[in-house]
């Protein structure tokens, strides 16, 4: 396999529909050698779900058949392919290697777990269009790649998107989840981040593709989520076991993960192959992979040491599965009959060459310790060579660096050079403060250096076919243990180091619920309060008795980031991690929506008005009684009367499910809605005025507040004639005498309603209360007199 190295995708992506709507998908990740599989209905005609999942896997081929197959009005995943993902390589494959059958034969055979397991065995008829997309993904990649997928190897996950928490493509840029859209900040040197990039402190690859995963698919399962909360909780009480977690970690190489590829895919042709200089390559990196898989077997014992007096479920499973295991010892011990003790892994290139040279022990392979002696006598002799040449040229600090691309080469301070080099020295090249060069001596010790190497590198891989075949046999044991360490990287290294860097008791543990309310006590933006220093925190209440807040206030006064700071607490919460409040209960959400901005869209043609009707469609169509939709402005690019009739509709359908909305908006008119539907509830940002100047609070209140002509004012601070302004006022003032007696008009007519629906409302939330009898008693005498004196 090729070696993908960093942390670029890795990841190949088979796709295929049908006339229904329905579309397979099957993403095979070589570096961890799993299998994601997805079928779903795409419920909208621009493939907002498939754009999700493409967004969420970053793939480096997409694997499409060659005609359109898609339902009227929809473009087909061929199209899409070539409209949105031009940069990804697009592999068109015949319609007959989209063949169900075969992909559910592959995955019984492939599959580490039992089939039965995935919920394949018996409904594999009615997900045909993801195992017809296996069949051309696996198709695909074993002629490409020239290998085999070993038997029971594959990680196989079956409607992984839906186990999660689905955030589509728009909202994830809207919120900033992975990328910031815009890096600098007004008035500040500061760059400004994205939640991944706080975040982003793992140390391992494997640990920040993870990362990157959960916060782009939370988890939904509540037990999943107060596991690794628990875990974390016992890494904040204890520094012993925190640093010493996080120390154990830095001894596992940083791509554990990678070494699964080389045992899960074995090469089509071993012993005709093995000898050809032109898989020299392909033998290094499998030495590489043994190295490393040695490197973490050895730093086992050491996690076995900080694990054994762990407390909380999570770490205790993690030594019963991996430090007790005798698997680990096994495979350990047969490395070790096999690869000298004394390798270890290393970064630095010639260090890591000689290291795989010189990896299998001295005597097993006669031909293999003359090549190693080749080895040997040309890095001497270059070293000689070196040592020549300062003699003879009076070049006393010359260095002799080394990399995999060229070899050794000379490296000469320009302050040592007088006048021109001599003719001798070649491929001269200025670099900073240096000189690069070579000679034609140095050229050809270099050439036999590297045939000597290769010859090592084949040599040592006929050695460890024996050792491959059995490290196969066991390689679920290898990908259990690269989950783990990917797992406990995120936990230790990202959640609990960030927590650990703020000050005392600024992030709290969430609680959860499957039905209660979404509250938050004095919650913070996570990324902006590490910017401002002196960053204000606001609350959040919304519950399936007031399910829908709408948020007022004029420009600038902090709307669009209490939106965003809502849904970024709910993320971290729900990938396991402290938030920025001072008390959190999260009611788990299936789906974030999101309307935020208002920009064209050139490429497809569409409006700010078009763009925002095409996203609010989306959400209509998909929401569900558990989602978290937030709307930053809406209706506001089209004529008056439509924009707020269109904002008006869209809200009385959401309030017909249980999902919660926050709905932020510059009409005043919308605040009737709580004038009329009782589970509306209106806030505002509290400006202040002074001076004819509008200061803002940033703090956020209950019920409407009108700012008088808050427009007006910040179009003379723009420059506007004073002329034009109070002709403006006059006329607002005439609008504005309209809809107060509406108001009022509405408020006496359901005012009674009001009140029966605030009485239901707080006996929900005492259902809900974690308080004592006699408190919940005097909760409910005091609602009774409330309810009788009419003043709640």
């Amino acid at each position: 396999m090729e070696d993908d190295g960093g942390e670029r995708s890795s990841i190949l992506v088979g796709l295929i529909e049908n006339r229904a709507k329905e579309v397979g998908m099957a993403a095979l990740d070589l570096r961890t050698a799993s299998l994601h599989l997805s079928q779903y209905i795409e419920t909208s005609s621009s493939y907002q779900n498939t754009k999700t999942l493409l967004q969420f896997y970053d793939p480096v081929a997409i694997i499409v058949p060659p005609n359109k197959l898609a339902a009227d009005g929809m473009v087909g995943v061929s199209e899409l392919a070539d409209r949105f993902y031009g940069s990804v390589r697009k592999v068109v494959m015949p319609r007959g290697c989209f063949d169900d059958t075969k992909g559910a034969v592959l995955i019984k055979n492939l599959a580490a777990k039992e089939p039965s397991a995935l919920g394949l065995d018996t409904y594999y008829k009615q997900y045909y269009l993801c195992l017809a997309a296996t069949a051309a993904t696996i198709k695909w990649t074993e002629a490409e790649k020239g290998v085999i997928v070993t038997n029971h190897s594959l990680s196989v996950t079956f409607n992984g998107s839906f186990d999660h928490m689905n955030i589509d493509a728009t909202s994830v840029q809207n919120l900033e989840i992975i990328e910031p859209l815009h890096s600098g900040l007004w008035g500040s040197t500061n760059k400004k981040r994205s939640l991944f990039h706080m975040l982003k402190t793992t140390k391992t690859i494997g640990g920040t593709r993870l990362l990157r995963a959960n916060l782009l698919q939370p988890p939904k399962d509540i037990e999943t989520i107060n596991t690794r909360l628990d875990c974390l909780d016992e890494l904040m009480g204890n520094e012993q076991l925190f640093f010493g977690l996080s120390q154990v970690l830095r001894k596992f190489p940083k791509e554990t993960d990678r070494v699964l590829c080389h045992f899960c895919f074995k090469p089509k042709k071993v012993t005709n192959e093995v000898v050809s200089t032109d898989n020299a390559r392909k033998s290094q990196e499998l030495i590489s992979s043994i190295i490393l898989l040695k490197t973490a077997l050895d730093a086992l014992p050491l996690l076995s040491k900080v694990l054994k007096d762990a407390k909380c479920f999570l770490l205790t499973n993690v030594y019963k599965t991996i430090c007790e295991s005798e698997k680990y010892a096994s495979i350990q011990k047969r490395v070790g009959e096999v690869i000298d003790e004394d390798v270890l892994h290393a970064r630095v290139p010639f260090v890591a060459r000689t290291q795989q040279c010189f990896a299998v022990k001295a005597g097993i392979d006669g031909l293999l310790d003359i090549a190693r002696r080749t080895f040997c006598d040309t890095s001497e002799a270059i070293h000689n060579l070196a040592n020549t040449y300062r003699e003879e040229f009076k070049l006393p600090n010359l260095k002799l660096p080394f990399n995999n691309r060229q070899g050794f080469y000379l490296s000469i301070p320009h302050k040592d050079i007088q006048g021109k080099l001599p003719s001798k020295f070649i491929q001269v090249l200025k670099h900073g403060n240096n000189v690069h060069c070579s000679t034609l001596e140095l050229a050809s010790l270099n050439v036999r250096n590297k045939s000597a190497a290769a010859e090592c590198y084949m040599r040592t891989q006929v050695c460890l076919e024996a050792l491959l075949d059995f490290i196969r046999e066991n390689v679920s044991a290898l990908t259990l243990l690269a989950e783990v360490l990917c797992l406990l990287d995120m936990i230790v290294n990202s959640f609990a180091h960030t927590i650990s860097t703020k000050p005392v008791d600024r992030y709290t543990r969430p609680e959860f619920t499957s039905n209660g309310p979404l509250a938050i006590d004095s919650g913070r933006h996570p990324i902006l309060e590490s910017i401002h220093n002196d960053f204000v925190p606001n609350n959040i209440f919304v519950s399936e008795a007031s399910n829908m807040v709408v948020v007022m206030g004029p420009n600038m006064s902090g709307k669009s980031t209490y939106l965003q700071q809502v849904c970024l607490i709910v993320i971290l919460a729900q990938i396991g991690c402290y938030v920025p409040a001072r008390y959190a209960t999260i009611r788990v959400a299936d789906r974030i929506f999101t309307r935020m901005g208002s920009v064209d869209n050139l490429e497809s043609n569409s409006s700010t008005f078009m763009t925002e009707m095409k996203e609010m469609a989306f959400i209509l169509q998909n929401v569900s009684k558990r989602s978290l939709i937030i709307i930053d402005e809406l209706g506001r690019a089209t004529s008056s009367t439509d924009g707020f009739a269109v904002a008006w509709s869209c809200c009385e359908h959401l309030l017909s499910f249980k999902a919660y909305t926050i709905f932020a908006t510059h009409m005043e008119s919308l605040s009737e809605l709580a004038t009329i539907y009782p589970n509306v509830k209106i806030l505002h940002f509290f400006v202040d005025i002074k001076s004819n100047r509008l200061d803002f609070k940033f703090q956020l209140k209950d019920g409407p507040r009108h700012v008088p002509h808050y427009g007006l004012r910040l179009a003379e601070v723009a420059g506007l004639p004073s002329s034009v302004t109070d002709i403006a006022r006059r006329i607002t003032s005439k609008i504005a005498e309209k809809k107060v007696k509406q108001m009022e008009i509405n408020c006496s007519q359901y005012q009674q309603m009001q009140m029966v629906y605030r009485v239901a409302q707080r006996l929900v939330c005492l259902k809900f209360s974690s308080q004592d009898e006699e408190s919940i008693r005097q909760a409910l005498q005091d609602l009774k007199e409330q309810y009788v004196d009419g003043t709640l």
